[in-house]
């Protein structure tokens, strides 16, 4: 069965952006060269994305304009917004619990969370991620996007691996 993966960076404070929505500061504490593509071996395993609004919209207006950076992805965005489809980007007004569970039962690969932190939290309500992909970024923000609030109850996680690059900490996480 297909499984759900949160893959993700947060602040050391657990902000995912800052208290202007911003994401400028997602980096090491030196050198780019020390950084390590785990991007490129997480999405082997990848064919679907979801995400909201807000985090396609931060996308296509700021972070890539010019070019749909998930275009070897269907991407299901939740919006009740009414945008037009397109065969890669489907704009959704369903719950995202719904949406998985329809999405599990058909054969593919596994379905990235990809944020915001309103669609996360929904998830992790609900208990429906399967594995946290968490990269911890060496920067206090002290206000912002929170990843994980006002949870409903405790889920408690089995630590599958660490690795440190570049003062970051990737942290990976599956459900105990």
């Amino acid at each position: 069965m297909r499984k759900t993966s949160l893959f993700i960076a947060m602040s050391l404070d657990g902000y995912i952006a800052d208290r202007k929505g911003g994401v400028d500061w997602l980096k090491g504490q030196g050198n780019d060269r020390e950084n390590i593509d785990v991007y490129s071996e997480f999405v082997k395993n990848i064919d679907t994305i979801l995400m909201g609004w807000n985090t396609y919209h931060q996308i296509v207006t700021e972070l890539s304009p010019k070019a749909w950076v998930y275009k070897d992805f269907t991407t299901y965005v939740i919006t009740h917004k009414e945008q037009a489809s397109s065969e890669k980007i489907r704009f959704v007004p369903m719950d995202p619990v719904s949406l998985i569970k329809g999405l599990k039962e058909k054969s593919g690969k596994d379905i990235w969370i990809c944020g915001g932190a309103n669609l996360v939290q929904q998830l992790v309500n609900e208990d429906f991620i399967d594995i946290y992909y968490i990269t911890v970024v060496p920067t206090l923000l002290g206000t912002g996007i929170r990843l994980f609030e006002n949870a409903e109850r405790e889920i408690p996680l089995r630590l599958l691996h660490t690795q440190s690059y570049n003062g970051m900490t990737d942290l990976i996480y599956t459900r105990r």
